[in-house]
């Protein structure tokens, strides 16, 4: 008896952290390993990773990691996951030189890993499995759909797609390769599902060239442009325009660089060399003005608000934007940016400065609407269906297009992060059973070092402040040696609160005289003491709890 497994380390129900298995007879096929950005009350965390416990438990059977295209949350976790499992990489030439671009700024040698290269015309075999891959429409080149042939037949994994026709020929989707598939039984289609509440289809709006277009004639001087950096197709777009208008090309960002400078080296952004700027810092000598440009300020999610925010204070070193220049704003708010985007077109505003604000409608997302996934549908002609790369309420639009299509329930399979999803000769089980998943947290170099206790005391921090009671102490004498200082930080001004501030120090010596009346000075429980009931004392006053840190200093040492 055949038996196929289909469940997920992450994406499903959330927006990031794409990571799905195969599990067919004992091998193991994993597709992404993506990475989440954080909520707001994740305090100071960079990322959020899958938990790769489960992969391993079970390194022995993992045949590889397939990666569909180049973009953070279906590539950001391969990195951290490396450094667990070596283990064999397949992605297009695109996506793994992103790859190795990433493993470089992370110390890590690329030459150390197996990344294999693969095209749309590649089929790889796995004894009873062959993988194959198709082209699909995207906002980055050589993004793949995936497809996992078992003698029960395909599973097809097509994450971020459209059929949008206007686009370049790199971008385009390869319905023969699609065809072959759809020639053969289809056991499961994994589809994206971010979009299927749009209807219609997504599409190339033409009214964002007339937009720019627009833009560009009327400016006098320079023009600024924020876009996102994972974009490439749109970037284009925007640079040929500006070519048109026999204007040189300048690039901020740092990420954006480098995402470029490989696109550019692998023919997928076009840009004249003897039209790039090469940009030195501002000085009393150097103002780079560039009155006749294009300077495309680009970076993943906060970072365009973040340098359009110091170019219009004066505090970049290579653009500080004047009341002459034109700002196109190409960057809509994503989930988390909506506080940064409305406070940079504040300060845009503020500065009378001249502001093209492109409007969403103009900008679709490239994600399939409900007849994108209609088309996908009636040409594979899946068994059975399981939405992924999404939120729930994605999941249900999903559904509801499956259901409108003919397709019974029990073949629409609406899963959660852990749970399994089982085919025995083919045929579904009724039984959906779960393993153990979750979010390893990132802090800088840190990796799932972080407690419930660390995130807790950063949301405090952020809300109420710090309090630092600060002593000097005689160990040998116990005793306290001079007045016991209070440090406020974020909670009260400490000058119009000093009856406050001298009932702290009282708590402090009432706290001390008894530890010291002891025969052994217990530290930590002098430390729990003062913590304790400086914090009863401070949320009866005030209706506060901030983090109050004791720090006892002993001389004597």
């Amino acid at each position: 008896m055949s038996k196929v497994k289909i469940f997920s380390l992450g994406g499903l129900g959330e927006d990031g952290k794409n990571m799905y298995c195969i599990d067919v007879d004992q091998q193991l096929f994993v597709l992404d390993a993506g990475l989440k950005y954080p909520a707001q009350e994740l305090y100071g965390i960079d990322a959020v990773l899958p938990d790769f416990s489960y992969l391993k438990e079970n390194e022995k059977r993992i045949k590889g990691i397939f990666l569909s295209h180049g973009h953070e949350d279906h590539i950001g976790a391969v990195p951290a996951l490396l450094r667990q499992l070596n283990i064999p990489v397949y992605g297009s030439f695109f996506t793994l030189a992103l790859l190795k671009d990433t493993l470089s700024e992370q110390n890590m040698k690329a030459e150390s890993y197996q990344l294999n290269v693969v095209t749309k015309q590649d089929v790889l075999t796995f004894g009873q499995v062959e993988v194959s891959f198709y082209q699909t429409t995207h906002s980055i080149p050589e993004s793949f759909g995936i497809v996992v042939n078992t003698k029960d037949g395909a599973i097809v994994y097509s994450p971020d797609y459209t059929f949008d026709q206007n686009v370049d020929a790199a971008y385009k989707t390869s319905f023969e390769r699609l065809a072959r598939i759809a020639g053969k039984n289809v056991l499961a289609l994994l589809s994206e599902s971010i979009g299927a509440e749009h209807l219609g289809h997504t599409t190339t709006s033409r009214n964002l060239d007339q937009a720019l277009n627009q833009a560009f004639m009327k400016a006098e001087k320079r023009v600024v442009v924020s876009a996102f950096s994972t974009d490439i197709y749109r970037i284009q777009k925007v640079i040929d325009i500006a070519l048109a208008y026999q204007r040189t090309i300048a690039i901020i960002g740092r990420k954006a660089q480098r995402m470029i400078d490989i696109a550019i080296n692998l023919g997928y952004l076009v840009i004249p060399e003897d039209k790039l700027e090469t940009l030195k810092f501002i000085d009393d000598k150097n103002k780079n003005a560039l009155e006749n440009s294009l300077v495309l300020v680009a970076g993943d999610r906060h970072e365009p608000f973040h340098m359009l925010q110091r170019m219009v204070r004066k505090l970049d070193r290579l653009i500080h934007i004047q009341k002459s220049d034109t700002i196109i704003l190409m960057t809509p708010p994503v989930p988390g940016t909506e506080k940064i985007a409305a406070r940079t077109l504040d300060i845009l505003y503020r500065n009378d400065i001249n502001i093209v604000k492109i409007d969403k409608s103009m900008l679709p997302p490239s994600h399939a609407s409900s007849n994108d996934v209609k088309l996908l549908i009636n040409i594979l002609n899946p068994q059975n269906i399981v939405p992924v790369i999404g939120e729930h309420r994605h999941f249900y639009a999903m559904k509801k297009i499956a259901l409108s299509m003919g397709y019974q329930e029990d073949n629409i399979h609406l899963l959660d992060n852990g749970q399994v999803l089982e085919f025995n000769d083919g045929v579904p089980s009724n039984h959906i059973y779960s393993i153990s998943t979750g979010d390893v947290l990132v802090d800088g170099i840190l990796e799932g070092d972080l407690s419930e206790i660390v995130l807790k005391d950063r949301e405090t921090l952020s809300q109420d402040g710090v309090l630092l009671v600060i002593a000097n102490i005689d160990s040998k004498q116990k005793k306290t040696i001079g007045e016991t200082e209070v440090v406020s930080r974020g909670f009260v001004y400490m000058k119009e609160n000093e009856a406050l501030i001298q009932q702290v120090q009282a708590i402090y010596s009432k706290v001390a005289a008894e530890i010291f009346n002891e025969r052994f000075v217990d530290w930590r429980q002098f430390r729990d003491r003062i913590r304790e009931e400086v914090a009863k004392h401070l949320f009866h006053e005030t209706s506060r709890r901030p983090l109050v840190i004791p720090v006892l200093i002993d001389t004597q040492k």
